[in-house]
């Protein structure tokens, strides 16, 4: 029997990644309705397009739909992708340009920015979660991509919704090593622990036996370059932190850098732009080469493999934002964790872990107390906890006046776009 997977935010630059990663599990994942679900008709049309022609090249025999209408989308999906952007590109300009004239990081998940965006965003997916669970088939599954993805997702779970979350953090580390290491991806597996957008990897297995000890001891300099971060810093961590790391490690230098008005706000509206020129000529059949500069590297295939799993039950080991359940000692069972999890029909199944070095733990359990009142106020839309949140916030701890800056991140309204 064929599958239908809608997709929130159709219209984002971001689609051609997924529909090219549904041609190719076609073996495993008999899509047989593709709906692309958009408020915004225009870029729906030009992302859509060039969807449609993607698959007619491939031969794909299923059916492609692009929709306005969200109760048509969501009736009998058996998976429903999230891919929006409350507020589009504009309020992740303002994200990332407010917080450093206060002296904090500007970034749209992390730090004051991404508390905002939190509080933007969540609310409206858990309306959404909410209208899935009445208009969908039994058993589906939401997958989330958007961000803050680890927020959204704890909002979600503890709303009792049969949700995970997804992010390119792990398979794109899995990709860059596998091209280093010179072997194919499927041979590399990661000891990747921690939260969404603040994890390390651990171990890296090649054909079952760990190789990150000799990649520290013969060229930690790679791994430091690749990571943003200083080469000794990377020695006595022992593990490979995300990108997303610098954030916390080297905060003054990040806020420094960003005071000169470069954001990656205006990199990415420039990249979508281009892209979507590009998205119009009825000749591209395929994705561009410039969308690996949109940032989601190899989302299609996180995204795809995660699906493909929920519906056939292969029980691969995958890395997505799953309930702890005891995996992580270091986290309450009901916090949200980004760690390796076997996939089957039945979900997620996060493996045990042993517990974080010290550093590491302190930061994860202070950022994961972060989160859950960053989903308590953006569930209830209480300012106190939002000021609760954000002095919380280990990015936000020499705001001086954070109320201040509470109240200029949140005083323009936000709409709903692609993401």
């Amino acid at each position: 029997m064929g599958v239908k997977v809608t997709v929130v935010g159709g219209g984002s630059t971001y689609t051609p990644e997924l529909v090219e990663g549904v041609v190719r599990r076609a073996d495993r994942l008999p899509v047989d309705e593709l709906v692309l679900l958009d408020v915004d008709a225009e870029r729906l049309a030009v992302v859509g397009g060039l969807a449609e022609r993607m698959l007619e090249k491939a031969g794909w025999p299923g059916n492609l739909v692009r929709t306005t209408d969200r109760d048509g989308a969501l009736d009998g999906a058996d998976f429903v992708l999230v891919q929006l952007r409350v507020g589009g590109q504009a309020a992740r300009l303002r994200d990332e340009t407010i917080p450093p004239r206060y002296g904090a990081v500007g970034q749209e998940t992390t730090g004051p920015g991404g508390l905002a965006k939190a509080i933007r965003t969540v609310p409206v997916i858990l309306e959404l979660a909410e209208e899935v669970d009445r208009r969908a088939a039994p058993g589906h599954w939401l997958v989330d991509f958007t961000n803050p993805v680890g927020i959204v997702t704890q909002a979600l779970i503890d709303g009792g919704h049969r949700a995970l979350g997804l992010c390119n953090v792990a398979i794109g580390m899995q990709r860059w090593l596998a091209g280093w290491l010179d072997v194919e991806p499927e041979r590399v597996t990661l000891e990747h622990v921690g939260l969404n957008h603040l994890s390390w990897v651990r171990a890296v297995h090649v054909d079952g036996r760990d190789v990150l000890p000799d990649l520290l001891a013969d060229d930690a300099e790679r791994i430091a370059e690749h990571t943003g971060l200083p080469v000794d810093l990377v020695r006595s961590v022992g593990a490979i932190p995300s990108y997303y790391l610098r954030y916390y490690y080297l905060t003054d230098t990040v806020v420094r850098e960003q005071l000169d008005g470069h954001t990656r706000a205006r990199d990415v509206m420039d990249i979508e732009r281009r892209l979507l020129e590009m998205y119009r000529d009825p000749m591209l059949t395929e994705k561009p080469a410039l969308l690996g500069q949109r940032g989601g590297a190899y989302y299609s295939e996180a995204a795809v493999d995660l699906i493909a799993s929920l519906h056939d039950g292969r029980g691969d080991v995958q890395v997505v934002d799953v309930r702890n359940d005891g995996a992580l000692p270091d986290l309450p069972a009901d916090a949200v964790v980004e760690i390796p999890s076997r996939i089957d029909r039945d979900g997620a199944h996060p493996l045990p872990l042993s517990p974080l070095a010290p550093a590491e733990r302190a930061l994860v359990q202070e950022v994961k107390a972060y989160e859950r009142l960053a989903a308590e106020a953006a569930r209830t839309g209480d300012r106190d906890v939002a000021l609760r949140a954000l002095r919380a916030n280990p990015l936000a701890r020499d705001v001086a006046d954070p109320g201040r800056l509470l109240d200029e991140l949140l005083a323009d309204p936000a709409g709903v776009s692609a993401g």
